[in-house]
């Protein structure tokens, strides 16, 4: 059996995610203690109690989800292997953190610089993101090239056949859709996002971001990590580091992230941290593969 380990990112999050195994695990509670002093807030009681707007905020949502995502991971038993893992935008850092790049101290001090940088670049400019369905890599491109003309617009998120995110100022975005909808898109919804993710539009938070990669110990992946940027497995501190760098601005390579696990062997696909849509995402990319969720502690249970 060879498993990949896959984690959530934005728009994962709920009200209560965690909240079962902070309660049952003493591990647990010690790794949000750290993660409180870290962050300078309580994302535990966030976490568990929301209220949903604060859940929903960027610099609150990625450290939050981040947190989940690890707690879980730590609590799989010695004996769950797995042979990769990626993640989605956020995700990816939780994915590494799975992988033995980082500790869980330096991943959330980065998480923590990505998500306030990402969440003041997006305050700081007018952009959004939109979701495009029915609608092919080629044509889509061929959207965004017309919709340039008011202002800045790209894909953001490759997540599986017909289901591509685009990301950019408001006014571009907006007529993007209105081609897309004549060209015969099935569905274009505009996403309620506090910036334009994966755009050019994210450029400021990158110096911040930067400097903390470059300034953290980053050590080689005990199993290669498939990135965001490239869908390219790695195990090298470097590339993991450029990779990081480079994926704020550019698309996420979701579809072609499985794809390339499926054609690698990967008999299953298994989501740790909340929610459920990279299971439906792997589902749609690869209709054999088979999926699985790790969210919750009766799940672990069941693996225990």
């Amino acid at each position: 059996m060879k498993r990949a380990l896959v984690f959530p990112g934005q728009a994962s999050q709920y009200v209560g995610m965690g909240q079962d195994i902070f309660e049952k695990h003493q591990s647990i509670k010690d790794m949000y203690a750290t993660a409180n002093e870290i962050l300078g807030f309580d994302v535990a009681d966030v976490s568990f109690n929301g209220p949903l707007e604060a859940l929903t905020e960027t610099k609150v949502t990625q450290p939050a989800l981040f947190v989940t995502s690890a707690a879980m991971f730590t609590l799989l038993p010695k004996s769950y292997e797995f042979s990769m893992t990626a993640g989605h935008s956020l995700g990816e850092f939780s994915a590494l953190f799975a992988a033995g790049v980082l500790s869980f101290e330096d991943t959330l001090a980065i998480v923590k610089v990505r998500s306030e940088g990402m969440q003041a670049a997006g305050e700081s400019q007018t952009g959004t993101m939109a979701a495009i369905l029915n609608m092919s890599r080629e044509d889509i491109t061929k959207v965004c090239k017309h919709a340039a003309s008011r202002g800045i617009v790209q894909a953001a998120n490759y997540n599986s056949p017909g289901q591509i995110v685009i990301s950019g100022e408001t006014e571009a975005v907006h007529y993007a859709m209105e081609i897309a909808k004549n060209l015969g898109a099935r569905k274009a919804l505009a996403l309620n996002v506090s910036g334009a993710f994966h755009s050019p539009l994210m450029s400021p938070a990158k110096d911040d971001l930067s400097v903390i990669v470059e300034n953290t110990k980053f050590k080689k992946a005990k199993v290669p990590v498939v990135a965001n940027v490239d869908a390219n497995p790695t195990t090298d501190p470097q590339k993991i580091k450029n990779n990081l760098i480079e994926q704020l601005e550019n698309p996420v390579l979701w579809e072609d992230t499985v794809q390339y696990m499926v054609k690698d062997g990967v008999d299953e696909i298994v989501e740790i941290g909340p929610g459920k849509v990279l299971q439906g995402l792997v589902k749609r990319i690869s209709r054999d593969m088979a999926t699985g969720g790790i969210a919750t502690q009766e799940q672990l249970e069941v693996i225990s």
